[in-house]
């Protein structure tokens, strides 16, 4: 049975509050994911720390935590990306991720190797 496009983004973003639970420590207060063609944007909000957030107050915390996180993803990208191909069963071509100290949201963008949109039934 094909799934729809809003049941996919649901799984996605599951998929991902999943791997910060389990790999980072802590899931994010909120998530959501967009199927654009083929690349899925997924936007994760409160996921900084109490600690993070007070090492947030000045630039040298600022680029501590972007650096520690970013090598924290880039340690589990293989766990994310298969976690992606197992729900959208397509190849994840590429990741791209950045952080925010001040809202703590965290952005995460897929590229994927087909228009995952043409594989939504209607």
């Amino acid at each position: 049975m094909r799934r729809t496009k809003g049941q996919i983004e649901e799984q996605i973003s599951n998929a991902l509050i999943q791997f910060e639970k389990d790999y980072m420590g802590r899931g994010p207060q909120e998530t959501k994911a967009f199927v654009i063609e083929d690349m899925i944007l997924v936007r994760l909000k409160g996921v900084l720390t109490p600690a993070e957030q007070q090492l947030a107050k000045n630039s040298e915390g600022i680029n501590l935590i972007k650096k520690i996180r970013s090598n924290l993803l880039e340690q589990g990208k293989a766990l994310v990306k298969e976690a992606i191909e197992k729900v959208t069963g397509l190849k994840v071509v590429s990741l791209h991720t950045d952080i925010s100290t001040k809202t703590g949201e965290r952005m995460i963008i897929f590229t994927l190797n087909e228009n995952l949109e043409d594989h939504f039934s209607q």
